[in-house]
């Protein structure tokens, strides 16, 4: 079963096929499957979610485990288009290997301040890195579904690449908004690949 978030006005939705369930964002201060209060999604825009062994998700978690720069929060998102992969990319960039982050100094929300950050810029998330790729290869992301892994929401950066790119949907893997939220207590950042067999 597929699930869906979306924001109308203030208030944010998540339907699934038996249900309609309503929060006001000021209101609402924990999270259920029933009640995701995203920090950011534009007006009209959704978010699904597939399980963990959807095709696609399971190619951007491998892609996320291989390729991101990000040993705290590593992600990857695909871009698919009839059924086919047309970009991927991995979150990360070398910049906090050597540097202190901006944003961390700054006590940044999260969200916030990425464009001050080198390492933290929208060019080093994944969204815009496989979105980046399906257009270097010279692929219309028009009508494409977007699945992101490793995260629990796309920041405001993303969601604009994602319009300007003519992505139709978005997927995050169900129970994303535990699993890879670092307010949440039963998250699972730090182990992500702690049950991988090598």
């Amino acid at each position: 079963m597929v699930s869906i978030a979306k924001k109308v006005g203030s208030i944010y939705l998540e339907t699934d096929a038996n249900s309609l369930y309503c929060q006001e964002k000021s209101l609402c201060y924990s999270m259920s499957m029933s009640e995701i209060i995203y920090p950011f999604i534009p007006e009209g825009r959704t978010i699904e979610y597939v399980p963990e062994n959807n095709i696609f998700m399971k190619k951007a978690r491998d892609f996320a485990k291989t390729n991101s720069l990000d040993k705290t929060m590593p992600g990857a998102a695909v871009v698919v288009k009839d059924s086919n992969v047309i970009g991927i990319g991995a979150n990360g960039s070398i910049f906090h290997e050597t540097n202190e982050c901006v944003r961390v100094a700054r006590r940044s929300e999260s969200g916030k301040d990425y464009e001050l950050c080198e390492g933290c810029h929208p060019k080093n998330h994944s969204e815009f890195s496989a979105i980046a790729d399906a257009d270097a290869k010279g692929h219309s992301t028009e009508g494409a579904d977007l699945y992101l892994w490793g995260h629990w929401w796309c920041c405001e950066p993303c969601w604009k690449s994602i319009i300007q790119a003519k992505i139709k949907r978005v997927f995050l893997m169900k129970g994303s908004e535990i699993l890879f939220n670092q307010k949440n207590p039963n998250n699972i950042i730090g182990t992500q690949f702690a049950n991988d067999r090598e």
